[in-house]
């Protein structure tokens, strides 16, 4: 079925961090949407959700690149916006060290948006919610008027990437966010929770930052790959299937798309997305740069010919029938499973620690004299210790 209004994405060729060009050309991707005046106003009090799962070198592309979240925090201010901050619930350790470890802080206070710790508000209902009836939201998303999520573009174990839909987890406060794995252990049930997240807490604007992606073992082992883009759009759902039609991966196959599109958080389908090429956003810093950008339809075929990457390292492969999958949890096989690379471990037990099952699923069996070891059979696969590991030795087979 052919919508009669088509979600807009628009995709931004860019290959450099360089700010004034990244602000000029994101300035001119939003003026496609509208512009930043008409989706905040100045006096609301607006939340810059980025990506900062944990600490890391920038070339790694684990966080979205300062140049990108500055950006963004410039429009707003220039559209006479007062209150803005930026903030995330991190996987190990605080938003301020990692921000400051990106040099995010320094960017963001040209413009006076402040790094913010999230804390706790308590459980927030959801009665709307098809998976999820109430989160334990950090009080600074609650209490925000207006988030604008800012992302990245990365694989991961469990969703096959995450991008827009899944970038909004960081609003789910401190350890909360381990225990929604134990409550929503599947990828289909944790897609659809990351839904009714997103359809919550309605963020205005979606930028996704691919100048440099992730690819492997994301979303934060994996390896960094030059994409060279960037993309903005109102819907979460149309921007993350741009995303996989550049890397040459079925939109269908990531599970937040997938469920996005029945629960109605945005489209999917190609029909249905208006993927709008900015092909020259000038050099012009004046408020009418963005209506003088140069800009054209084009279909997902071309966009992938021109910036798309099929070598692109994601796991494409059909999911399991219902019925391996059943039989595959009843003989504990024929699943995913993270392992330790035993000459990359440090034995920093960041993995015990960051494991979410009660009695822990991964635990060191003779104090640390050895790497972790794995009980599969209480291993719920929702590969948090792959994901936080800092020395790139968990992987998933």
């Amino acid at each position: 079925m052919v919508l009669k209004d088509r979600s807009r994405v628009v995709l931004i060729p860019c290959d450099t961090y360089e700010e004034e060009t990244v602000y000029e050309k994101i300035k001119a991707g939003i003026g496609l949407l509208g512009g930043i005046e008409n989706l905040v106003t100045p006096e609301e009090k607006v939340l810059l959700k980025p990506n900062l799962v944990r600490k890391a070198e920038l070339s790694r592309a684990v966080v979205t690149h300062p140049s990108v979240v500055g950006a963004v925090a410039r429009l707003l201010k220039e559209a006479g916006v007062k209150n803005v901050s930026a903030g995330d619930s991190c996987g190990v350790g605080s938003a301020l060290s990692t921000a400051a470890g990106a040099g995010m802080d320094s960017v963001l206070k040209k413009y006076g948006v402040p790094v913010v710790d999230f804390t706790g508000m308590g459980k927030v209902s959801y009665k709307e919610g098809v998976q999820a009836k109430a989160f334990f939201l950090s009080k600074e998303a609650a209490e925000a008027d207006a988030l604008i999520n800012i992302c990245k573009m990365k694989t991961h174990a469990l969703e096959r990437v995450t991008g827009a839909v899944k970038n909004m987890y960081g609003c789910v406060y401190g350890l909360h966010k381990a225990k929604g794995h134990t409550q929503y252990p599947s990828a289909d049930s944790f897609a659809r929770m990351l839904v009714d997240l997103n359809r919550l807490l309605a963020p205005r604007l979606y930028v996704m930052d691919g100048i440099t992606a992730m690819e492997g073992n994301g979303p934060t082992s994996g390896d960094p790959v030059s994409m060279n883009v960037l993309l903005v759009s109102r819907d979460p759902v149309a921007m993350d299937s741009i995303f996989c039609h550049l890397i040459d991966l079925r939109p269908d196959l990531v599970p937040t798309n997938y469920h996005g599109e029945k629960m109605g958080l945005g489209s999917w389908q190609e029909e249905n997305i208006e993927l709008m090429l900015l092909e020259d956003a000038g050099t012009d810093s004046s408020s009418t740069a963005a209506g003088r950008a140069r800009a054209r339809e084009i279909t997902v075929k071309e966009a992938f010919e021109r910036y798309g990457n099929g070598s692109f390292r994601v796991d494409r492969r059909r999911a399991k029938s219902d019925f391996w999958v059943r039989l595959g949890k009843l003989f504990n096989a024929f699943q995913k499973k993270p392992y330790i690379l035993q000459d990359k471990c440090v034995k920093c037990g960041v993995c015990v620690d960051s494991c979410p099952v009660d009695g822990k699923a991964v635990t060191f069996a003779d104090g640390r004299k050895n790497p972790p070891v794995y009980d599969y059979k209480k291993c719920i696969r929702c590969f948090c210790c792959q994901e936080m590991c800092p020395h790139k030795a968990i992987q998933v087979k």
